[in-house]
Parts: structure tokens; sequence; C-alpha cells
């Protein structure tokens, strides 16, 4: 058990979700450590050396990243894989991996929180996710400073927000032409694309097989997420889910 892999993650976040659902699809079985976001600086410092989440110790290595993470999970087990075995379709997928990574992963961040810090109630029940009533309330009192970094570090002004929902709803656009016959981003099984595209959206689709229970949307984010839900990417998340997101491997699963 002691050198079981750990992973330090964030619950509700899409990137730490690509890197849980990895693990779980691997059936690798591992310790996950949730860290509540500004605290676990010093935590995720500690115990490997940088401040980023998710980082995975797999061995003797520290993995920070979700992609890197990905990468490491398929040398180390191969089966059942996430990058297609044919080098283009593994270029292909691996393509649309880092394209959700880069303009699907920050941009409904930033529009997420946008909203969502300006319902006190909903922010802090989302961020705290799982944790103790204990915990809810010692983070209650970080609030007003840990929203103020956020709206720093994420640049949450208006212009950026929308901005960034025009490039998610072009996301959306394109991953919708991308599904292939058999419902698969890239040929005709599921692969590291689909499951990094799905994962991203996650915390606006919302799942029901999203592996921690989520509280409401905020008014805004819930009216956008009506108007959008009829769409092929929407309805092709919720199936990605449903078909492929397994149960978890970790021991505990806290």
């Amino acid at each position: 058990m002691s050198d079981l892999p750990t992973l330090w993650h964030f619950r509700v976040s899409h990137y730490n979700e690509k890197a849980r659902w990895a693990l779980d699809w691997k059936a690798l079985p591992h310790r996950r450590r949730a860290l509540l976001p500004g605290p676990h600086l010093p935590v995720v410092w500690w115990h490997t050396g940088q401040k980023q989440v998710p980082a995975l110790r797999l061995g003797s290595e520290t993995i920070v990243d979700s992609t890197r993470i990905i990468a490491a999970l398929e040398a180390h087990r191969p089966d059942p894989p996430l990058y297609p075995s044919a080098a283009t379709a593994r270029a292909r997928a691996l393509a649309l991996e880092d394209y959700c990574d880069e303009e699907l992963g920050p941009h409904l961040r930033r529009v997420f929180f946008h909203h969502t810090l300006e319902v006190p109630e909903i922010a802090l029940a989302t961020l705290t996710v799982g944790e103790s009533d204990l915990a809810r309330r010692s983070y209650g009192l970080a609030f007003p400073l840990v929203r103020a970094i956020l709206r720093r570090d994420l640049g949450l002004d208006a212009p950026r927000t929308e901005e960034s929902r025009r490039r998610i709803e072009a996301v959306l656009a394109r991953l919708g032409d991308e599904i292939g016959p058999a419902g698969y981003l890239v040929g005709d099984r599921f692969s590291v694309a689909d499951l990094a595209g799905a994962a991203l959206l996650a915390p606006l689709v919302r799942p029901p097989a999203f592996p921690y229970a989520l509280p409401p949307l905020v008014p805004a984010l819930a009216a956008w997420r009506a108007r959008l839900a009829e769409s092929r990417a929407f309805r092709w998340v919720d199936d990605m889910y449903r078909r492929h997101r397994g149960t978890s491997c970790a021991v505990g699963h806290p």
C-alpha cells in the first residue's frame, strides 16, 4: 500500500478530472489527496516541491499537468490504451487533447468563476465540495481573500469573460463536427481526445457520472447551460461519461 500512486487534486477542477479519469480508466489503484484552493499551496509544495495540481506521485517521480500525467500513465500501464495505435490517429487524438487544453480549459474556468464568485454561498459550496462542515466554515473565513486572488489570477473581467464564452462555443461547435459515426472524436474507440474534451466540459455539462456531487450552477451559468444543452457536443459529453467514466480506483476515494 505504501507505494500506491498518489494524486493531489481539487475535486471540482476539470484538469484534475482529466487525471482522475485516466487513473480510473487504467484501473490503477491509487490514493487521492483532495486540497482546497489557496491552502493547497504549502501542502502540495511540501509533498511535490511545486505548487500545481493535479500532481501525481508515480514511483519515484512526481508528474505535474494533466496531459503529462496521462502520458506517464500510458507508458506505465499501456492497457487499456488512451492513445490510438495508428500513428495518424494518435497524432490527431493528441492534437485534439492539446486543442481542448488550450481552447477550452482556461476559458471555461474563467467563465465559470466570473459568474460563480458573484454568488458567495454557491462559490463556497463549490470550492469545498466533499469537505467537512468544519472545513467549510474555516474556509469561509478566508473566502474574501480567495475570491480576490481568483479574480486577479484568472482575469475575471467582463470583456475577457465574454471572449472566453465565444471561444467555448466555438469549441463546442468543432467538437460536435468531429464526432464520428461510432460516437468518438478519433476512430471507433475511446481515446485521450474523448477523455480530455468530456472532462474539461464537465463543470458546465454536469454529467450524472461526474465523481463528486456538485452544487447548483449560479443563475447566469444555468441559463447559458440551458441554451447549449441540446448541442451535439453536450449530449456527447453525457454519453462519454455514461459509457466510459466507470468506477473509481482510488483507495478510500477522498
